[in-house]
């Protein structure tokens, strides 16, 4: 029995942690709509868990909302630009250990990501 359970989430576990290449447009974009900003761009990374940990780095002040496609590799954050600019967004996932079309993740927090999320780097 516990070997069984011990399979399943080993399998569960290896299954959303696969690394898919992007299947959508990889354009970035800055949209500015009364006020509130909204961006999509590149952050490279594969699983759930890198989607946790890189919109995680995102809830701060001035940033109203996060997502990070697994498949597309793209994220789009709304926020308002009078509180936090682009570049500080892009800095913060990067120091999370995730590399982005601006900056490059910090080579520490990377090696200190699960396996699973140690995404090819370029």
């Amino acid at each position: 029995m516990k070997n069984t359970i011990l399979s399943i989430v080993v399998a569960v576990t290896m299954a959303s942690c696969n690394n898919k290449p992007a299947t959508e447009s990889t354009v970035s974009k800055t949209e500015l709509v009364n006020g509130v900003a909204t961006s999509t761009f590149k952050v490279w990374g594969n699983c759930e868990m890198c989607k946790a940990t890189i919109e995680g780095s995102l809830k701060t002040e001035g940033i109203s909302k996060s997502d990070w496609s697994t498949e597309s590799k793209m994220i789009t954050v709304t926020y308002d630009d009078k509180k936090i600019t682009l570049d500080q967004i892009q800095k913060n996932i990067a120091s999370v250990g995730y590399d982005n079309e601006k900056y490059k993740g910090d080579d520490k927090a990377y090696s200190e990501l699960p396996g699973c999320c140690q995404y090819d780097r370029k």
